[in-house]
């Protein structure tokens, strides 16, 4: 039997990792991470930096076979290929750059009759369950985190601490997922105000890239919304910049959202 892990470089799929590890040996396990930050000479920010100390940490304290995956386009090479701006409904770059490349390679690679896949979702996202194991039919699916002893993320760290193994520098830093290095198209006004105190420059880099994708869609779209007046209204990232600085009152500071990004059911996808 052959144990597929969808390491998403986060904790949660580290600890799942480590609990298929304690229960079904390394031999057989396999351990997919697939990359967001584009070819080799792409000079655009995708996974935090430090997202690859932790997997070759993470690899060396689980065990098993770890296969990396890169489709070679980061995100903003995808939203001007779909000519579409990702957002909290659609996330075509989660579609494209994660859930398709390992499906591929698991599709070619491993026997749904003998084989489970795994996914480090955890007790507090049950809901997500049934679509995860839609999507991956007719493979079996296992979300171990979403089982007893019900474990929440702040106990997954210390876990991760207690081996040794240092947690991916943005918990730290108080974000709430690693997912491309702190942005995330499904992200909140929250996640966006705390990049940008966080790493200012890294923020200007997701707000130059929206631009030109605004610019090159010739529309007038963003990753942020916002309701005015009961109308849905998109709220670009210099927008949400300027009221940090000078209006904090009207960012809302709660809103914190996060991709889902193996397993994620948009309401539109296309194949390309």
């Amino acid at each position: 039997m052959k144990h597929v892990v969808m390491f998403s470089g986060g904790i949660g799929s580290w600890a799942a990792a480590k609990l298929v590890a304690k229960e079904h040996g390394t031999e057989n396990l396999y351990l997919v991470f697939t990359d967001v930050k584009g070819d080799a000479k792409s000079p655009h920010i995708g996974e935090d930096e430090d997202t690859y100390r932790f997997l070759n940490d993470a690899v060396a304290n689980i065990g098993g076979h770890y296969i990396y995956l890169n489709e070679g386009r980061d995100i903003w090479q995808v939203f001007k290929d779909k000519k579409f701006l990702g957002n909290s409904r659609v996330a075509h770059c989660s579609h494209i750059l994660k859930q398709k490349p390992a499906r591929a390679w698991v599709n070619k690679n491993i026997d749904p009759k003998d084989s489970i896949i795994y996914v480090g979702i955890d007790w507090t996202e049950t809901h997500r369950l049934p679509a995860i194991i839609k999507n991956y039919l007719p493979y079996k699916v296992i979300a171990p985190l979403t089982e007893p002893p019900y474990l929440d993320k702040p106990q997954l760290i210390e876990w991760a601490i207690s081996e040794s193994l240092a947690p991916p520098r943005l918990y730290s830093l108080g974000f709430s997922h690693n997912n491309c290095g702190g942005g995330c198209v499904r992200a909140g006004q929250g996640q966006f105000k705390k990049l940008l105190e966080t790493m200012p420059e890294r923020f200007t880099m997701w707000e130059q890239k929206e631009q030109e994708v605004r610019e090159h869609l010739n529309k007038d779209v963003a990753i942020l919304s916002e309701m005015k007046n009961g109308i849905k209204r998109p709220l670009p990232l210099i927008e949400l910049r300027r009221r940090v600085e000078d209006q904090p009152q009207l960012v809302d500071a709660d809103d914190i959202g996060g991709c889902g990004c193996f397993f994620e059911d948009d309401e539109r996808q296309d194949d390309e």
